[in-house]
């Protein structure tokens, strides 16, 4: 494999902190970079994907494991670490599959809206566009913020928004309308992954350690 396709992100040029801050403060002119750039789904997972969707999987179960969050008349609660591990684990391995799924959504659903299907270029737009929530999984560290990762989430409807025509080379009039329906399906794919975290590691209720205070 050439240098031009090793990570981050299938981008040599431009490292990892450089990319976050592309994407989430020059986002048309980020997308413009990323749309050109030769790419792999390897290089894009191990040079992008994997290190920061582990961010939320591992704040967030030291938020809750290790941290605690206050429940008001009930007092302080905090998951055992076994089980907030394991579901760390599962959450972050069906967080890479769901990044995968939804490239496959944006692929399929491009001819529907005028555009191109690429595989690369509907990864590079999966990929991308959950950096913003992932990097507000640092939040995670103080579980009674979690509603600020939300907001992180909507930003990166948002860079969908504008990287669709660009990467796809769908019709900017049609590039709204692609975004609902590719985030209608990406609710759709998370949720599910809740689900089956859940159902696999068990959502822990009774068996929260009650701490003093």
């Amino acid at each position: 494999m050439s240098t031009m396709e090793e990570p981050p992100g299938g981008a040599p040029s431009a490292g990892l902190m450089a990319r976050v801050k592309g994407i989430l403060l020059q986002p048309k002119t980020e997308w413009q970079t990323i749309a050109a750039e030769p790419a792999t789904a390897g290089g894009l997972y191990a040079g992008y994907v994997a290190k920061l969707a582990a961010i939320p999987a591992v704040c967030g179960w030291i938020g809750m494991s290790l941290i605690g969050i206050s429940v008001p008349f009930l007092g302080h609660y905090r998951v055992p670490l076994g089980t907030g591990l394991g579901q760390a684990v599962v959450r972050y391995v069906l967080t890479l599959a769901g990044v995968y799924l939804l490239a496959l959504i944006i692929e399929w659903l491009a001819p529907n809206f005028g555009g191109e299907k690429n595989r690369i270029q509907a990864l590079k737009l999966a990929a991308y566009t959950g950096t913003p929530a992932w990097v507000a999984g640092v939040l995670g560290l103080l579980p009674a913020l979690g509603v600020l990762q939300l907001l992180a989430a909507l930003y990166g409807i948002y860079l969908l928004y504008l990287g669709l025509p660009v990467l796809t080379r769908a019709p900017k009039e049609k590039a709204l309308g692609y975004t609902v329906v590719v985030i209608v399906a990406a609710v759709v794919i998370f949720i599910v992954i809740g689900i089956v975290a859940r159902a696999l590691i068990g959502f822990p209720g009774p068996g929260m350690t009650g701490l003093p205070g």
